[in-house]
């Protein structure tokens, strides 16, 4: 048996666009791998280390200098964000080079940073 709320509001013409909101809204297990996506976000490590990577092309040691990470938590991170399909890497040779998984990565982040009233080329 399907539950049924209250409504919440004494308006009668909430009725009306509630139904088509929720109706318009992505399912459950949607929401949550969305969430999930977005939490790769929320740690500045990550943050500055998918910055790094939308300038240029990088190895762990590299990244590990321009974040002032260690090497260590640097990989920690990167697996993070592999894992949410943020950053790919390619190997040549003995190196691994890490970068942005596509241009979505770098619209996201250019987005945000425009949201904080900073714009990418304005970072300093």
């Amino acid at each position: 048996m399907e539950k049924t709320r209250a409504p919440v509001c004494k308006d009668e013409s909430v009725g009306s666009y509630v139904e088509a909101v929720v109706s318009n809204l992505p399912a459950d297990e949607r929401i949550v791998e969305l969430a999930e996506f977005l939490e790769a976000f929320g740690d500045s490590s990550r943050i500055k280390i998918l910055l790094a990577l939308s300038e240029h092309e990088l190895c762990t040691c590299e990244i590990s200098a321009i974040t002032g990470l260690s090497v260590s938590a640097v990989s920690h991170q990167l697996r993070v964000l592999k894992d949410k399909k943020l950053v790919k890497y390619r190997r040549s040779g003995r190196n691994v080079y890490y970068s942005l998984d596509d241009e979505h990565v770098a619209a996201i982040l250019d987005i945000a940073l425009k949201h904080t009233g900073e714009r990418i080329g304005d970072r300093k």
